[in-house]
């Protein structure tokens, strides 16, 4: 069996702890592991690691392959297929899919979403072993026997009994809760975006009912191409629900989409009084005083008094606090900051790059303040602003600098400056973490203000 993991999704609905550039599948709230590398650890029950194929938006190839090698895997670097814009799960699925069998053949391939958790136990194999015997014939999607009515998910409802599952009788959107009560107590399964498939089977069912999507694929000269024609469609909706071979193998294990802070508030351990906590950061700290039933997220000092039934996310340069039950409306506050230009819907005030990370320390109105930190053998691109310069100060480790002809070493307590419209580099070429503190003064200090020359990374 293959298989093929979506990791291309935002998490808008998980702002301020998801953004665009940082989205849920990558962040780290279940001991310290994210939620891509869990769904590797998954994949490899069924699948040899050059057999798991990733498709992700080109922004996250970095986060992927380091996650992929904080786990000591070598997943092979053409497996992972880079979306040049999201086009939702069917342009994705299929792509996946169309690469697998040129690879491969004509295989059984796992469709499994980055950003869901899930107990892997003896149900789980079993399921998975039911599913790949009846998609010789059928389209499976897992079913959830749900643990009580939910309007966040999708339901199926069952048919035809199958040696293993049931044909798809009816795919039913998100219900009000007394409908979710009704499709509970008529045996009604969760959908939940898992999927298993015969990719030749898949390839051909595709062309009939969707074949805009086929369309746009064999026809393109190059994926860009192909994701300019494609319409943006979901798998459910451009092939599960067009079907006449859906079937549904149910899945009786722990199972949470994390899709809202109420699923993430259930997914987690309580205390006593039914408080969710996490705490990170160098000063993060909680007290409790007569609060019950509430999640706080936090990495600086939160104290609540006498509150109960609040969402509290707290990451520093930006605070969510929402009541219970009203958190699938936090995408309403995204799509709010974009239509705002705000930075902080796409990045969080440590952003990741291939070479390091950078945390925003402090910014005014003509200066910011962030603290480099530069991986081992790892250099930035060579690069130049146009419109600040930069003050670097080293903290920790050694750092080679080009600025201009001129190249130096700087140790720890050591300083230079960099004049805007110089041409610039920092380098670690040392085996240790190197940190900057880097000072930028100027009339404006986007990230957007750079132009690259040369970059390891093969950026722009």
């Amino acid at each position: 069996m293959k298989t093929l993991i979506l990791a291309g999704g935002k998490g808008t609905r998980l702002w301020p702890l998801s953004r665009e550039l940082m989205p849920k599948q990558f962040i780290r709230i279940f001991n310290n592991t994210s939620l891509f590398q869990k769904t590797i650890e998954r994949a490899l029950k069924f699948s040899k690691p050059k057999e798991i194929f990733v498709v992700t938006n080109k922004e996250y190839k970095f986060r992927v392959l380091d996650d992929l090698k904080e786990l000591g895997l070598e997943i092979p670097e053409e497996n992972i297929l880079l979306e040049p814009i999201g086009k939702n799960t069917l342009p994705a699925i299929y792509w996946g899919m169309k690469t697998i069998e040129e690879n491969y053949g004509r295989s059984k391939v796992a469709v499994l979403p980055s950003d869901h958790l899930i107990k892997v136990d003896e149900n789980y194999i079993t399921a998975f072993e039911k599913a790949e015997q009846l998609a010789n014939n059928y389209f499976i999607t897992f079913g959830i026997r749900p643990t009580k009515p939910h309007t966040g998910y999708g339901y199926i409802k069952p048919g035809e009994k199958l040696e293993g599952g049931y044909k798809v009788d009816e795919f039913k959107e998100k219900p009000d809760y007394d409908t979710a009560k009704q499709y509970v107590e008529n045996g009604y399964y969760w959908n939940s975006g898992m999927f298993l498939f015969d990719s030749t089977l898949f390839i051909e069912e595709v062309k009939r009912v969707a074949p805009k999507v086929y369309t746009a694929f064999e026809e393109a000269k190059n994926i860009e191409e192909a994701y300019e024609k494609v319409p943006d469609i979901s798998v459910d909706y451009g092939v599960m629900e067009k079907t006449d071979k859906a079937a549904v193998v149910p899945l009786n294990t722990y199972w949470n989409d994390l899709g809202s802070f109420d699923a993430i508030y259930e997914a987690f351990g309580k205390d006593k009084t039914g408080n969710a906590v996490r705490i990170s950061g160098f000063k993060g700290e909680y007290i409790n005083i007569d609060s019950k039933n509430n999640l706080v997220i936090t990495e600086r000092l939160t104290a609540t008094v006498g509150v109960e039934d609040l969402i509290i996310i707290d990451t520093g340069d930006a605070l969510l606090v929402a009541k219970k039950g009203e958190t699938q409306k936090v995408k309403e506050v995204y799509r709010k900051l974009v239509e705002s230009n705000d930075e902080r819907a796409i990045v969080h005030k440590t952003a990741y790059r291939p070479w390091g990370s950078y945390t925003v320390l402090e910014e005014g109105e003509r200066y910011k303040i962030k603290r480099l930190t530069v991986l081992p053998g790892n250099r930035l691109s060579l690069q130049r602003h146009y419109h600040r310069s930069e003050h670097w100060v080293v903290v920790r480790g050694t750092a080679k600098v080009k600025i201009g002809d001129k190249e130096l070493l700087l140790r720890p307590g050591e300083s230079t400056f960099i004049p805007a419209g110089v041409v610039h580099r920092l380098e670690n070429p040392g085996k240790v973490t190197l940190e900057v503190i880097e000072t930028q003064i100027g009339e404006y200090l986007g990230e957007d203000d750079i132009e690259r020359f040369q970059d390891d990374f093969g950026r722009g």
